[in-house]
């Protein structure tokens, strides 16, 4: 599977040579089993991947021991971005089903800045995102009730997903246990089961087995606490595009 490259999309519309380099830009693509671990806090590295099939953890290990998982990456992130800016690892990658990523040198995304100064505008907004993302996952734990974290993580979800064709009559597939989706939004397993039984009651989603339906849209968006981030399409400073 080539990787997705529907979130540069969103930002401009794209050059065929851009697409190309875009997707030639990761190493040959490796199979990652569901429940490894490729990538670890401290680890040296010299480079970060693109992630083109299935669902992976990033997390953090705090000193009493707890795994916090930052984020539940999706075909088209990029996995590691954070550690360019350390000599070690910021995180720890997990594939959380089978999964598929391409290895990207570090070297490779500065060689952009000179030869595709446009797209390195783009992987520099593509960034900005994530932590966007992360702003407004650390403001919903600090402030928003379990059902609000809930129905905001499930809308992520939805459009992430979208993009890639997985979502039909607003159902997708969300293989993760509860467990990591308490550790994601930092909650129990317990609070969460209620969590989730408290939503299917007010006939706002249902659930079978690892399959997820959201049944009103309009009364989740009501409910989530933030509103979805919305990119600027083509700003004007962005550099023309080259032929």
């Amino acid at each position: 599977m080539p990787y997705p490259i529907h979130r540069y999309r969103a930002f401009a519309s794209l050059t065929p040579r851009e697409e190309d380099v875009l997707r030639s830009l990761g190493d040959t693509e490796t199979h990652r089993r569901k429940g490894e671990t490729f990538q670890r806090e401290g680890d040296v590295l010299n480079g970060f991947h693109l992630h083109t099939n299935g669902w992976i953890a990033s997390s953090i290990t705090v000193p009493s021991g707890k795994r916090l998982i930052q984020k539940l990456h999706l075909p088209g992130d990029m996995l590691g971005t954070p550690s360019m800016a350390l000599e070690q690892a910021a995180d720890t990658l997990t594939a959380v089903t089978d999964a598929t990523t391409a290895f990207v040198p570090y070297q490779r995304v500065g060689e952009l800045f000179v030869e595709a100064p446009r797209l390195a505008a783009l992987f520099t907004i593509a960034v900005q995102m994530e932590r966007l993302s992360l702003m407004d996952a650390l403001a919903v734990q600090a402030t928003a009730s379990a059902k609000e974290r809930v129905a905001r993580l499930f809308l992520d979800l939805h459009a992430r997903l979208d993009p890639l064709g997985l979502v039909e009559n607003d159902a997708f597939d969300v293989p993760v246990t509860q467990e990591i989706i308490g550790d994601l939004l930092g909650m129990t397993n317990v609070h969460i089961s209620r969590t989730l039984k408290a939503l299917e009651d007010a006939g706002l989603v249902a659930r079978r087995r690892r399959r997820l339906q959201l049944l009103d849209l309009p009364a989740l968006r009501a409910l989530s606490p933030l509103r979805p981030r919305r990119p600027q399409f083509q700003p004007a400073w962005l550099p023309t595009a080259a032929n």
